[in-house]
């Protein structure tokens, strides 16, 4: 089966992302890279200054880019992948469901809607559920499925594995890498031989997105978890890789091992960007492990890697990384994208 797909901001760093990751996928074959009326109808080679680490696919290098209108859009495009700023998006992607597309998205708009699914596949793939409620609310044929912010999705699925044992506070402090803030989102002057204790939004989406995730779906309301969360996100000199230090409270009283276990048998999802095995654990061989250079390329970038795990008065703290570009955006959406095909969607 071939899904064709179309992404929305194609030159920027996500939409960048998105083509490297998309490029030779079994399932996707690109079919339309859309952006700003300027970029349209140029070579995507002349409207994109490419940044990502491997060359440009030769097909998408002579691919037109298209304005981001539905019209603009070839007929046989059956999903398309967002990588709007928020504020692009909010406007443009209702456009394109009300025109019956499938949108997977990165962009933050709608996030905490409460008819539309963010999700995580290994963790509530239940979620899309809401897509229904979505429609008929909304009066659209088309769908929206968000995914997380890119630091959300770092620590969710090791709250996930916690949440066997009563998740009841959560205290996190970020180290978010500079590619996180997009390549013009913080100078040089800024952040070298400095660190950034504020970026703006990203504690409030860690607060209510981390809940929303974890949340119970019935069919036709979602309940937010009731855990108490609480983010202060910084901003480091690295390039790639989020690195998160959390503390977290429970009801029962597992020792370290038994918090590793259940971080590492935490089921995955048999999709084809998924990782083997969601999250990988170091043991206390190994304290200071994982780092955003040595791991956040684990499985392609999409495992969320943990360590540094140790029982508290009343739970325990630990270390976790995710590479925010990867698996924290492009590959979260396009794995959303791969969740809609299985479950019957497109």
């Amino acid at each position: 089966m071939t899904v064709h797909v179309g992404i929305l901001g194609a030159t920027g760093a996500v939409g960048q992302r998105f083509i490297q990751l998309l490029d030779e996928h079994p399932t996707f074959e690109l079919a339309a890279v859309t952006a700003s009326e300027a970029s349209a109808g140029k070579r995507y080679a002349e409207a994109a200054k490419w940044r990502v680490d491997t060359p440009i696919p030769e097909e998408i290098a002579d691919m037109e880019v298209v304005e981001t209108t539905p019209e603009a859009v070839p007929d046989d495009v059956d999903l398309l992948f967002s990588s709007l700023p928020s504020g692009v998006a909010s406007d443009v992607e209702p456009a394109f469901l009300e025109d019956g597309y499938v949108v997977s998205s990165n962009s933050s708009n709608d996030r905490m809607a409460p008819d539309v699914p963010l999700t995580i596949p290994e963790i509530n793939p239940d979620h899309l559920g809401l897509i229904e409620v979505q429609r008929e609310e909304r009066g659209w044929d088309g769908a929206l499925v968000k995914n997380p912010n890119c630091s959300t999705i770092t620590m969710v699925p090791t709250l996930s594995a916690l949440d066997e044992f009563g998740l009841e506070r959560v205290r996190v402090s970020t180290l978010q890498a500079v590619s996180g803030a997009g390549y013009s989102g913080v100078t040089s002057m800024e952040i070298i031989d400095n660190a950034l204790p504020h970026i703006g939004g990203e504690e409030e989406k860690m607060e209510t997105e981390s809940r929303k995730l974890l949340g119970s779906f019935d069919g036709a309301e979602l309940d937010l978890h009731d855990a108490d969360v609480s983010a202060s996100c910084n901003r480091i000199p690295t390039i790639d890789g989020h690195l998160e230090n959390v503390f977290a409270a429970l009801a029962e009283e597992p020792d370290a091992e038994e918090v590793r276990e259940a971080m590492r048998s935490l089921p995955g999802i048999d999709l084809p960007s998924a990782p083997d095995q969601l999250i990988h654990v170091f043991g206390e061989e190994q304290p200071d492990r994982p780092q955003p250079r040595l791991d956040r390329t684990t499985e392609n970038g999409m495992a969320v890697v943990a360590g540094g795990v140790e029982t508290t008065v009343d739970g325990v703290k630990y270390n976790c990384l995710a590479h925010n570009t990867i698996r924290g955006a492009a590959g979260a959406s396009i794995l959303n994208g791969e969740l809609l095909v299985e479950e019957g969607w497109i």
